[in-house]
């Protein structure tokens, strides 16, 4: 008799698995042990309200989120938030959309320019398009752009899909039409080393990618300019007339509970997410050590003054590349592995975005079947 263990690894061994998505299953364990310490009591009267903080221009953020957000940041160190706006927002998605109206809408002529450095965060094309506004237009890749007028260049570092940290590329002498929005989704110490506190104009972050709770659907933008921030809470109302106080609610207890513990040695979240992404990258690398097929990118050390020592970066994805003339995303979906093509990224078909943030026996079943493409193109050869 086969028993239901068995059954569940057969079934996954032969089943289609999705790492086009970034959905972030890696960390339940992790919350799991933390056990009831993160829970949340909302009774039926509360949270009636649309309104959260009347003297607030964001009036629909919590206090204890926007407490928690600035508490977090000072703990980890990696960006400032003094003398700014906290814009909180339904996920990172939402606020750069809000990002670009506010810029687009205070620039002196129309359509602002948006490009972004490839290979880019392929929803950015699709968030820029999708309405078709006559505010903005998607210009492509910051690295040949040389129109004139106003745009705005989206910065994301570490980088979605490549992991290499980004500064802005579209760098004009005495030029103040050019405005940028910085995408820290992944500046934080369990994939990068925190090498210093960015100050920036917007900064955007997202709650999904710092523990895992992406079904909460929060991020936060930090905003300097008062009518920027004002313009991007113009946007949200219209768009969704705030944002949930539910999911802000429980956002917030979690913020909490990962500042108390981030300096813990049994508890520290970051201290977990770093090793079991450092595990998973010295795996998948070993896989195409041994392959004369596929590529990766190669990460420099650097001080974290988070950890307080010299690490390594270990993204939350895989710019995994072919040494071939192939289509690599119809070559791993053939073995049942979907991925994001890289042409999506502004890229070409030799390379792919795997995410590396799913659950542990679908990234084992994973480096298995890369392994076997390697043994296959090895026959073919």
């Amino acid at each position: 008799m086969v028993k239901l263990e068995n059954m569940k690894n057969i079934s996954l061994s032969d089943s289609v698995i999705n790492l086009d998505h970034g959905d972030p299953t890696a960390y339940e364990e992790y919350w799991r042990k933390i056990g009831d310490r993160c829970t949340v009591t909302i009774r039926g009267c509360d949270l009636m309200s649309y309104f959260s903080d009347v003297n607030n221009m964001c009036w629909f953020l919590e206090p204890e989120l926007a407490e928690a957000i600035k508490e977090l940041h000072d703990a980890v160190g990696n960006a400032a938030t003094e003398d700014r706006y906290i814009v909180v927002g339904t996920g990172s998605p939402q606020l750069c959309q809000a990002a670009v109206h506010a810029l687009s809408s205070l620039a002196g002529t129309q359509p602002v320019s948006v490009v972004a450095a490839a290979p880019y965060y392929s929803t950015y094309v699709e968030e820029t398009t999708y309405v078709r506004s006559g505010m903005y237009k998607w210009e492509g890749d910051a690295w040949g752009f040389d129109k004139k007028g106003p745009y705005i260049e989206l910065v994301t570092s570490p980088n979605n899909p490549d992991g290499t940290i980004r500064e802005t590329v579209v760098n004009r002498p005495d030029d103040d039409e050019g405005k940028v929005i910085h995408d820290f989704a992944y500046y934080w110490p369990h994939y990068t080393p925190i090498t210093r506190r960015q100050d920036h104009d917007i900064m955007l972050f997202t709650f999904s990618k710092i523990t895992g709770h992406a079904g909460s659907r929060i991020g936060w933008a930090l905003v300097k300019d008062k009518k920027v921030a004002k313009k991007m809470v113009e946007y949200i109302i219209v768009n969704s007339i705030g944002v949930s106080k539910e999911s802000q609610t429980r956002t917030a207890k979690i913020l909490k509970v990962l500042k108390e513990t981030c300096k813990s040695e049994t508890e520290n979240f970051f201290e977990y997410g770093h090793e079991m992404m450092k595990n998973r990258w010295e795996k998948l690398r070993g896989v195409v050590k041994e392959s004369d097929v596929f590529s990766l990118p190669k990460y420099p050390e650097a001080y974290c003054y988070f950890f307080g020592k010299t690490l390594g970066s270990y993204p939350a994805f895989a710019w995994l590349g072919t040494k071939e003339e192939t289509d690599l995303v119809n070559e791993l979906r053939r073995h049942k592995v979907m991925s994001r093509a890289g042409e999506r990224c502004g890229s070409d078909k030799k390379h792919v975005r795997v995410s590396m943030l799913s659950r542990e026996d679908v990234f084992n079943v994973f480096l298995e079947r890369l392994a076997n493409m390697k043994l296959i193109k090895s026959i073919d050869l």
